[in-house]
């Protein structure tokens, strides 16, 4: 049976990576393994603050950091176990099942790749525990996930909204490609309006690419229509789905159009941070 990874942690995006989860578990007939990971930093020893105490007194505060140590990390414990039956319940509600609980710690790149090949898709929220206060960036972790995946990555939006209308930009890389490929075989797109969205100048090329992609998704029997819309692909493609109603943006991890970022693709980041709607990621 098919595996759903999903993320989750204390953030207000953990309630949507259960949702999306469960979205896509149920058009795959998947089970869904939720992870959260105690990082270095809730389970790490605490700083000498000792300083040049004399012996007895320092001796008594090494004891007390380290009790307190000891407290903290059992309580990080409890917070991780608090987190996940949280998660279980909601896609449990969701009508998603066998669900697996799964609480690691260290590093969660690490945690990820020991389970990946084991998964087909990842989930995980747009930004952490800290996304109120750092709403024009991505998340790190999410950045360090979607660079490293081998699988696809669907990118929670802060709420779940019912997924029918998809807008999947095109550009005619090998990342685009593969998505194309993946949505005409996958049963996640069976029965989803899908429209592929050239972002730039109107080219005979381009159009042609763009007619082939359609003919193999609606081989496939999915429903696909084209378009090209002038301008950049982060103004563009962000302007179509707020205005036009889409709620899920499917996009290539890298495009051949623009200059590659160390993140994941100058277009791809920019399209995160701007759309209010979840994105799926292809390699």
């Amino acid at each position: 049976m098919s595996k759903i990874l999903a993320l989750v942690d204390g953030s207000i995006y953990s309630e949507s990576v259960c949702h999306h989860a469960a979205w896509i578990a149920k058009r795959l007939n998947a089970m869904v393994d939720i992870m959260h990971v105690l990082g270095r930093r809730e389970t790490a020893a605490g700083s000498d603050l000792s300083g040049a105490l004399k012996l007895g007194a320092r001796s008594a505060l090494l004891d007390k950091l380290s009790k307190l140590d000891e407290e903290r990390a059992k309580l990080a414990q409890a917070q991780g176990h608090a987190i996940l039956e949280d998660a279980k319940a909601i896609l449990e509600q969701d009508g998603v099942g066998p669900v697996v609980s799964r609480l690691r710690k260290g590093d969660l790149l690490e945690a990820v790749k020991d389970f990946e090949q084991e998964m087909r898709v990842i989930v995980i929220g747009k930004r952490g525990e800290a996304a109120d206060f750092a709403k024009g960036h991505l998340g790190s972790n999410l950045e360090r996930v979607v660079r490293s995946a081998k699988v696809p990555v669907l990118v929670a939006s802060r709420a779940f909204k019912p997924i029918n209308k998809v807008l999947a930009a095109y550009d005619g890389s090998k990342s685009a490609e593969a998505a194309i490929a993946r949505m005409a075989s996958s049963p996640t797109f069976k029965d989803l309006d899908i429209t592929l969205v050239y972002a730039g100048e109107e080219q005979a090329a381009i159009r042609s690419k763009l007619d082939d992609a359609a003919g193999r998704l609606t081989a496939a029997e999915r429903k696909a229509t084209t378009r090209i819309v002038p301008g950049e692909p982060e103004t563009a493609l962000e302007k179509l789905v707020s205005e036009e109603g889409f709620e899920l943006l499917v996009m290539g991890t890298h495009g051949h159009r623009r200059i590659r970022s160390l993140i994941i693709g100058s277009t791809t980041t920019a399209m995160i941070q701007a759309c209010k709607v979840p994105v799926l990621l292809y390699r």
